[in-house]
Formats: structure tokens, sequence, C-alpha cells
């Protein structure tokens, strides 16, 4: 508005500066500075007219009308502005909400693993001391059958080592040997070959 005004005056002064100058310019070969010549008056006069229908439509009408355009697209800017910052607001908010939520579910996810392991390790612990007194149980019993069965293939070697050598006392003395001499004979051997 002032922009508009200070021009309206310098082209008021302008225009009466031109008429004072006008007599020495008509002189210098400018009619159309001749203020003494009534058409030039008339049309300085009509566009001075002209020009003062125009500002006035001008800051009258079409200014405060394009003022409030400008005032209602700055107050939807800021009001924009402002819901674009809350929206911002909202979305960080969501963001750090969404990574402390990342992060207690792989803290989560890490203690069930662990949990889960550990579980896995004493249930597997337990399985092997089950399995390790399964083994130790049937080693021993294995080893008592061994040892039982070795002292019935000794009894029954004993056995055979007396029929054995009182065969062949037999066949070699052909008389028949002592039965006990050679039942004592065996178990001393035998006793000498456990030892």
């Amino acid at each position: 508005m002032k922009t508009v005004r200070a021009g309206l005056l310098a082209a008021v002064s302008g225009v009466s500066l031109l008429a004072m100058a006008a007599p020495g310019a008509y002189a210098a070969g400018m009619p159309q500075l001749d203020f003494h010549n009534p058409l030039v008056t008339g049309q300085v006069i009509w566009g001075a007219v002209i020009f003062l229908g125009f500002y006035l439509v001008l800051s009258r009408v079409m200014l405060p009308r394009v003022g409030r355009v400008l005032e209602d697209r700055s107050t939807r800017i800021s009001s924009d502005l402002e819901v674009a910052r809350a929206a911002k607001q909202d979305a960080d908010k969501a963001v750090a909400e969404l990574q402390q939520a990342r992060k207690d579910a792989l803290a989560e996810a890490q203690a069930n693993l662990q949990k889960a392991l550990d579980e896995e390790q004493r249930a597997s612990e337990q399985k092997m001391q089950e399995i390790n007194a399964r083994l130790a149980s049937e080693i021993s019993d294995a080893e008592q059958r061994v040892a039982a069965e070795k002292v019935r293939a000794f009894a029954a070697l004993k056995d055979i080592a007396a029929d054995t050598t009182q065969a062949l006392v037999t066949r070699l003395t052909g008389s028949a040997a002592d039965a006990a001499l050679v039942a004592q004979k065996v178990e001393g051997a035998s006793a000498h070959r456990t030892l």
C-alpha cells in the first residue's frame, strides 16, 4: 500500500514538473509538452483521472482481496506446518516406541533362547547321567556274568583237565591213575594259574 501511494505521489510530482518545464521544452521542439495546447492539457488531466481511478480501484478493491488471499494462504501454510510438526512428533514417537519394542523383543527372545538352552543342557546332562548309570549297571552286570562264566569255565576246565590227565596217564603208563591224586595236582595247578 505504501509503495503504491509513494508511486502516485511521484507521478503527480512528475506531471507538475513537466507542466512547469513545458514552455522551454516546446521551444526545444517537443510539442507533446506544450501545455498551452488544450489537447495536451486534456490528455494530462484525463491521464491523471484514469490513473487516480485505477489507483482507487486497486487500493480499495483489488489489493485488499490480494491481501486477504495472501493472509489466508499464510494462515493455511502456518496451520499446515503445525500439522506437519505434530505429525513429525507423532512419527518420531512411534519410531522410538518401535525401536524400544524391538529392543524389548530382542532381549526377551535372547532370554527365552538362553532359558531353552539351559533347560536343554540340564535335560541332556540328566540323560547323560541316566545313560552313564545304566551303562555302569550293565558293565557291572556284565563283569559279574563274565566272572561267573570264568569261575564256571575254570570249574569245567578242572574237570576236563582231570579227565584228560587221567586219560594221558592211562595211555602212557597203561595203568589207571589215582583220581584223587590227579584231582589234587589239577587243583594245585589251577590255583597256581589263577594267582
